[in-house]
């Protein structure tokens, strides 16, 4: 099995020798999950955070109309979870998809503090993932107080050109805050080369 691709995204941040590697590997689950998969329902326990090798997934949050709202996207790379529930074990505020048939690592919050103890290093790893996270958040509520719908556009094609091509329009509508009829409008603007 090959595993250079989360082993890459660890060494972004820590290095770990062979030993430590296989015994953060023994503590993950490889799963292969089509599309539509759901992996985390609104009111489950949130047990886990996922590492996604390839595919991509959506979090978002279901209100009581049964309208959803996108949260975030996670692609090739990313980790992703509903990071409040996980760190504090209660029942998750969000659901996760899988929108591309996709391959993900599963690690449970019990291993995750079994890997502080046996390899104080994660602490720095997820330490650095936190605050990543909080910065990419932090950012987006700026943009999407300061920023005109046209333009949190643009900063969404660019920053998941992919995601942009293969999601729905409404879940793509539903993460920038605009409807879909409008954002039909920013696209079909767009594409006729008008600012």
């Amino acid at each position: 099995m090959n595993h250079q691709i989360i082993q890459e995204n660890i060494s972004k941040h820590i290095t770990l020798n062979e030993a430590e590697f296989l015994v953060f590997l023994s503590r993950l689950k490889k799963i292969q999950i089509p599309r539509k998969s759901i992996i985390l329902s609104q009111g489950q326990l949130c047990e886990n955070i996922y590492f996604v090798e390839s595919g991509a997934l959506r979090a978002f949050f279901l209100d009581e109309s049964g309208k959803e709202a996108t949260i975030m996207f996670a692609i090739n790379d990313w980790w992703v979870t509903d990071m409040y529930c996980f760190i504090n074990q209660k029942l998750a505020m969000l659901t996760i998809e899988a929108i591309e048939d996709s391959v993900i690592y599963q690690l449970k919050k019990s291993d995750l503090d079994y890997l502080y103890i046996a390899i104080p290093q994660f602490e720095k790893f997820f330490r650095i993932l936190m605050q990543n996270a909080y910065i990419r958040e932090q950012l987006r509520v700026i943009q999407n107080l300061s920023l005109s719908a046209e333009a949190r556009y643009e900063i969404f094609v660019g920053k998941y050109p992919e995601v942009a091509k293969n999601v729905k329009q409404k879940q793509i509508a539903s993460y920038l805050g605009i409807t879909p009829e409008f954002l039909s409008m920013i696209k079909h603007k767009k594409g006729k080369g008008l600012k």
